[in-house]
């Protein structure tokens, strides 16, 4: 099949979950698919990197969105529009014209819009839009807006959270398939927007590059190490490691004094390493080149995650690697993972830290939940076989359409 793939950003290299999906799905369905990829990038220096996606890829063409999300600008433009802030910010005008056109010239049997904010840059067209879903956006940011300290800008949070719901709801119901992350996703959506009349919805997990992965080769320090992963750019990544340091830490280290806190993930925030000053056993390393090393030499991921609906992928990383976690329920979601074998679940500060600490100090469960974790990774969670259901996913809908 001939395949326009759009994505608000460019698939490499892998700094975030969607660039980490994005990618390992191009290089799996570049095998039966061709595949033109239209992608936003926020700096020239980017193009760099679409070598890379070239041999994947029949065409790469990029378009340039604001480096920065708030500028003046986007803040106007989003209070006269109809569009929440989150489409302007990835509104660029030349796109919708260049897909037109590619649409025009190109015998193209599907269009697959990853995020929903992407949608407005497709024209009215007979060919079937697969609308993909890394998250529900508009729990995420009410999620966001109900903890916010900024109460005097929470009108305005809540006037834009009201967009998006309306404008994701819209393309829900619009696109010819919609795909979500997880099963716990898809029962939401089946019960929340029955009235949506939604054509269909699948469910196409994120998974791992388990041979990647699996090279990693464990060489634990000697002071129990804790790791923290994740791109700060998401900010339930920063309410995590605020939560982190403030309550979980400190009950961490008062039992174990010697214990390291290692944060990792690109972008991190000035709040984030003013908090980690605050304690000399925690170190903030930002962006690593290979994340497997961080992995290598931690005892420990722990993911106190309260808010959003991500993409899992450092708990898929972590279990890969075999390195234990110990997880919020949310930060699991959608996991086909059970409690106590393949991850320990705990939803306060306590109990996260209670764990933690257990399994510090109980290398025999340091190994059970390693083996445990990959073994279900390398089972159900590696990219062949994600892809494979999408795969089946892009024939169905060429096949229903074909058939009208």
């Amino acid at each position: 099949m001939r395949v326009l793939m759009l994505t608000p950003y460019l698939p490499y290299p892998l700094l975030s979950g969607g660039q980490i999906r994005t990618y390992n799905l191009l290089k799996n369905l570049s095998k039966k698919h061709d595949i033109t990829l239209f992608a936003l990038i926020k700096d020239e220096t980017e193009q760099a990197y679409i070598t890379e996606l070239e041999k994947y890829c029949t065409k790469v063409v990029v378009f340039k969105r604001s480096e920065k999300p708030f500028t003046v600008k986007n803040i106007i433009t989003t209070g006269f529009s109809s569009f929440p802030f989150l489409v302007i910010r990835n509104l660029v005008s030349e796109v919708r014209d260049a897909v037109k056109k590619e649409l025009q010239s190109g015998q193209y049997d599907l269009i697959h819009a990853e995020t929903f904010y992407m949608m407005p840059n497709i024209p009215e067209t007979t060919i079937p839009v697969l609308l993909v879903e890394q998250t529900i956006e508009y729990l995420g940011y009410l999620s966001y807006a109900h903890s916010s300290k900024f109460w005097f800008l929470k009108p305005f949070f809540y006037i834009d959270i009201h967009k998006i719901r309306s404008w994701e709801e819209f393309f829900w119901r619009t696109c010819s398939r919609l795909v979500v992350m997880s099963a716990e996703d898809k029962t939401f959506l089946e019960e929340t927007a029955k009235n949506l009349k939604i054509k269909r919805i699948d469910v196409v997990e994120n998974g791992v590059d388990v041979e990647y992965f699996q090279q990693t080769k464990k060489k634990l320090p000697k002071n129990p190490t804790v790791l923290f992963v994740g791109t700060f750019k998401w900010l339930p990544n920063v309410e995590a490691v605020r939560y982190l340091i403030q309550k979980v830490w400190p009950l961490i280290s008062s039992k174990l004094p010697t214990a390291q806190l290692h944060i990792v993930g690109s972008s991190p925030t000035d709040e984030i390493y003013r908090l980690a000053k605050q304690d000399d056993h925690i170190v903030v390393s930002g962006r690593v080149e290979d994340i497997r090393e961080a992995y290598a030499t931690a005892h420990v991921l722990l993911a106190p995650i309260f808010s959003g609906k991500g993409t899992r992928f450092k708990v898929l990383e972590a279990l890969a690697t075999s390195t234990p976690v110990v997880a919020t329920h949310l930060a699991v979601e959608g996991l086909d993972i059970e409690q106590g074998k393949h991850v320990i679940i705990a939803n306060s500060a306590e109990e996260l830290a209670q764990n933690t600490v257990r399994v510090l100090q109980d290398p025999a469960l340091q190994k059970r939940l390693g083996k445990n974790g990959m073994e279900l990774v390398f089972k159900k969670y590696n990219w062949k076989n994600i892809s494979a259901k999408l795969d089946r996913i892009y024939s169905e809908v060429g096949k229903s359409i074909n058939n009208e």
